[in-house]
């Protein structure tokens, strides 16, 4: 949703409140980062995120001070993707092409159960598709010493930049290289826990996981 603290003054044609656009960034980001007012000093911290439907949830501790800080109070959520490194023939016009989110809204503690757990689930299954299923759910101790905390996802906007360098004109003669460089996540082979019991193998959906990180890097660089 479109309002004054996300109206995009710098570089609007870059800009977006698509709402699908702005799921799918925080979608594909692992993590995002969490800005709260902490006795009057803005705070910036690192967490896990997961959508679910019109909401985002983060968890934690409930001792957290992060989460309880942002307890039914105004907090801002970004995430933030790098998808190449812009090279131009001016120092000055070297820049990233990237895909970031931004989310403003007030942090929602959740007590209900059920919802916690959900909030949970989708939270391991971004990490990796099947693992709810096959490790150990929360106990009831668990659960009540873990905070979920929900944003909607109403008040975000959206920011993208693709494409090669835009230089001045008068440099573009300069027998320097430009263009971009790729970036992009990769899966690595599993490394198992040093005190993993004998005989236990990784699971088939880590297999799954590799042929689909390998099938994205392939299309990419198709």
């Amino acid at each position: 949703m479109k309002r004054q603290r996300t109206k995009l003054r710098r570089k609007p044609s870059r800009g977006s409140h698509d709402r699908a656009a702005i799921a799918a960034i925080f979608d594909e980001a692992l993590v995002s980062h969490l800005g709260f007012i902490d006795a009057g000093l803005p705070v910036v911290i690192p967490t896990l995120h997961a959508r679910v439907g019109s909401n985002v949830y983060l968890h934690g501790s409930a001792a957290s001070r992060a989460l309880r800080e942002s307890k039914g109070v105004e907090v801002c959520l970004t995430a933030t993707l790098v998808d190449g490194l812009v090279l131009a023939r001016a120092v000055m016009h070297h820049s990233a092409n990237y895909r970031s989110a931004m989310l403003f809204g007030a942090g929602e503690w959740i007590d209900d159960e059920a919802e916690k757990l959900t909030a949970l689930e989708a939270l391991v299954e971004k990490l990796v598709s099947g693992r709810w299923g096959d490790a150990r759910v929360p106990t009831a101790k668990e659960l009540r010493a873990t905070a979920v905390l929900r944003i909607p996802l109403e008040e975000a906007s959206a920011k993208v930049r693709t494409g090669p360098p835009v230089d001045d004109e008068e440099d573009m003669a300069l027998p320097v290289w430009a263009g971009v460089v790729g970036l992009r996540t990769v899966v690595g082979e599993p490394e198992p826990d040093p005190l993993l019991a004998a005989g236990i193998e990784p699971p088939a959906y880590l297999g799954d996981l590799l042929r689909e990180r390998a099938g994205s890097a392939r299309q990419e660089s198709n």
